[in-house]
């Protein structure tokens, strides 16, 4: 296990500017973004599930180029989803999205995250956005800049997360109990071993995948 450690401690070190400079852009996204490029992030993390991240980050950038984020029609961005897994669902999901955000025409999102309450505002995101699970709307507020009280639960961090001894198996599903169990014991991991919880998930992300991502 100390090899481990010392492995994460390595790889803390050597990516940790780069860590603090995407937060710094997530935090940027927030404060000076439009609510369009807040509604970009949830498609994309809508689109996530079983999917390569890179390929559904793509893919948004083609959706918000030809405009079709915001006025596409189901088969416009189903044909954009070639390369994503699930896509006749997903489609849907960013249509009943792109309709419960619109207010006369323009997106309305940001007033949907409490700042003080992060917690309370991805319970409300799970239960109101379709396809959006505890992983996902926890990379949403991550994204956003609201990433320091959850933990994005992801196939790379359960991975790992196993490797540390932290959990026996990887579950098959995530219910709302099993993830919030699974992120207690990744607080106290972050505790443990000195790396900030928002910091911990590129660590691990970037042990499975090489890189710093979104």
């Amino acid at each position: 296990m100390s090899d481990i450690l010392n492995e994460l401690h390595g790889i803390y070190e050597d990516i940790k500017d780069e860590i603090i400079a995407r937060l710094k852009e997530f935090d940027s996204l927030w404060k000076k973004g439009r609510e369009e490029d807040i509604f970009r992030e949830l498609v994309f993390c809508i689109l996530t599930p079983q999917s390569k991240a890179e390929i559904c980050w793509k893919t948004v950038k083609n959706l918000e180029d030809k405009n079709l984020l915001l006025e596409g029609t189901f088969e416009e961005i189903l044909d954009e989803l070639k390369n994503v897994r699930f896509r006749y669902k997903k489609a849907g999901y960013i249509l009943n999205a792109r309709e419960k955000f619109l207010r006369n025409g323009r997106i309305k999102i940001k007033e949907i995250v409490e700042s003080k309450n992060i917690l309370g505002t991805r319970e409300r995101i799970v239960k109101e956005v379709k396809g959006v699970g505890y992983k996902e709307a926890s990379h949403f507020l991550r994204n956003v800049g609201f990433g320091k009280e959850i933990a994005i639960l992801d196939r790379h961090i359960l991975k790992n997360l196993k490797v540390f001894g932290v959990i026996n198996k990887i579950p098959m599903n995530l219910s709302r109990k099993k993830y919030l169990e699974i992120e207690k014991k990744m607080k106290i991991l972050s505790k443990n071993i000195n790396i900030p919880l928002l910091h911990l998930d590129f660590v691990l992300w970037y042990r499975e995948t090489g890189k710093v991502f979104k």
